[in-house]
C-alpha cells in the first residue's frame, strides 16, 4: 500500500453536514420534513411498521400546523436560517482551504442532500472524501444517522475514494473558546446571576442501547468522560459546560439541562422547562442561556431557547432572560473549523 506523502497534492473533498430543515415554511413542505426526518430508524427507534403507522399517521399530520407557525417566526427573507448559514459558512471555508480542497453542504434531511454533494465529489475526482457532521455531541440520532447515509450512498459506487469522518468535537478548544467568547460579550454587558446550558434532549433509551460496557447509570456517571463513556451524549454535554464554565471564569455557578422532548418515552433529564420554572426561587432573577448542541441558531435555540422559555423563566418571576448566539458563520468560527479538521487533512491519502 502506497501514500501520497504530501496530503495537499491531492484533491481533498470535505463535505459539512447539518440536521435539515424544511423547503419552505409552509404545512406541506413541514410534514414532507417531518416524515423524512421522523421516518429515520435512528430518530424513532421502532420497528418499521409501528413508525410509519406513528409519523404518517399522527405526528406529521398534527404537528406540520403548528410546526409550520414556529418555522415563520424564524424564516428569513433568503430562506431558513440553518441553511443560510450553512451557505455561508461553506463559502467562507472553501475561500480558506483554497484550491487543493473541495467544500460543499448538505443536509442529512431535505436539501441540499447528501447523495448530490457525494457524486458531485465523485465527478471531481477526489482522493478522499472527509465528512464533518456539525453536532458538537455524538449521538446515534444526528451524527450516527449521518455516518449512515453516507456510507449507504457510497456503497452504491464500484470505485469509492478514501472516506473519513470528524469525530465529535464537544471538548476541542476552538469549539470551546468560540463559544465562550460568544458568552464573555455578553457577561461584559450585564450582571448575570446563573448560566444555563441547554441541550438537546434524546430518550433515555438512546443512550442505554449504546451503552455496550453498561456503564450508565442516566445520572452522576457523566460527571467524568472516560472510555466507558465516551460516546453517551449525555455525559459528552456535560463535558462542554465544565470547559465552557471554565473558559468563563463563573465557576460552578451554572445548570445543564435537556429541551426539545417528544413523545411519552422518558427523556435524559433534567428538563429545561422544569428547571428554569425554579430559578426565580433560587434567586436567579437573571439568566444567560446557551445552546451548546447546535452551531447554527434554528428553531431550536431562537424559538424554543431564546423565547419560549424566556417566556416561561418571566412568568414564574424571572426578570431578564438572554440567549448567547450560536456559531453560525463567524469568521473565528470558520478559522475554529479549520483546526477541527486539521488532524484529518493531514493524514496521508492512502493509495491502493
Amino acid at each position: 500500500m502506497a501514500h501520497v506523502s504530501d496530503s495537499k497534492s491531492a484533491r481533498t473533498g470535505i463535505l459539512l453536514v447539518n440536521l435539515g430543515t424544511p423547503d419552505a415554511p409552509t404545512v406541506p413542505a413541514v410534514r414532507k420534513y417531518l416524515r423524512e426526518f421522523l421516518m429515520d430508524g435512528r430518530v424513532i427507534d421502532i420497528p418499521f411498521i409501528p413508525r410509519f403507522l406513528l409519523v404518517n399517521g399522527i405526528i406529521a399530520p398534527f404537528r406540520a400546523p403548528k410546526s409550520t407557525k414556529i418555522y415563520k417566526e424564524v424564516w428569513l427573507k433568503e430562506g431558513s436560517p440553518l441553511k443560510i448559514y450553512g451557505v455561508e459558512l461553506t463559502r467562507k471555508l472553501q475561500n480558506l482551504m483554497g484550491d487543493g480542497y473541495s467544500v460543499k453542504l448538505a443536509m442529512r434531511y431535505q436539501s441540499p442532500a447528501i447523495a448530490p454533494a457525494l457524486k458531485k465529489f465523485i465527478d471531481e475526482q477526489v482522493d478522499r472524501i472527509i465528512v464533518m457532521p456539525m453536532f458538537p455531541q455524538y449521538d446515534s440520532a444526528s451524527t450516527g444517522s449521518v455516518v449512515e447515509k453516507v456510507m449507504e450512498e457510497m456503497s452504491k459506487y464500484q470505485t469509492i475514494p478514501e472516506v473519513s469522518f470528524v469525530g465529535p468535537f464537544h471538548s476541542h478548544p476552538a469549539f470551546i473558546s468560540n463559544f465562550a467568547r460568544q458568552g464573555k460579550a455578553h457577561l461584559a454587558e450585564h450582571q448575570y446571576d446563573h448560566v444555563l446550558f441547554s441541550y438537546h434532549g434524546i430518550p433515555e433509551r438512546h443512550i442505554r442501547k449504546g451503552d455496550y460496557a453498561g456503564h450508565c447509570k442516566l445520572g452522576s456517571c457523566c460527571d467524568n468522560l472516560g472510555p466507558a463513556n465516551a460516546l453517551c451524549y449525555r455525559a459528552q454535554c456535560f463535558a462542554t459546560s465544565r470547559l465552557l464554565a471554565a473558559q468563563m471564569g463563573i465557576g460552578d455557578n451554572y445548570t445543564v439541562s435537556f429541551q426539545s422532548r417528544l413523545g411519552r418515552d422518558p427523556w435524559i433529564k433534567p428538563y429545561t422547562d422544569d428547571v428554569i420554572k425554579e430559578f426565580p426561587k433560587k434567586g436567579y432573577m437573571n439568566v444567560l442561556a446557551f445552546s451548546p448542541a447546535f452551531v447554527a441558531d434554528c428553531l431550536e435555540t431562537t424559538v424554543e431557547v431564546g423565547d419560549e422559555y424566556k417566556e416561561i423563566f418571566e412568568e414564574a418571576g424571572g426578570k431578564h432572560w438572554q440567549l448567547v448566539e450560536s456559531l453560525n458563520a463567524s469568521d473565528e468560527w470558520v478559522e475554529g473549523m479549520k483546526e477541527i479538521l486539521m488532524p484529518y487533512l493531514n493524514k496521508p491519502v492512502m493509495m491502493g
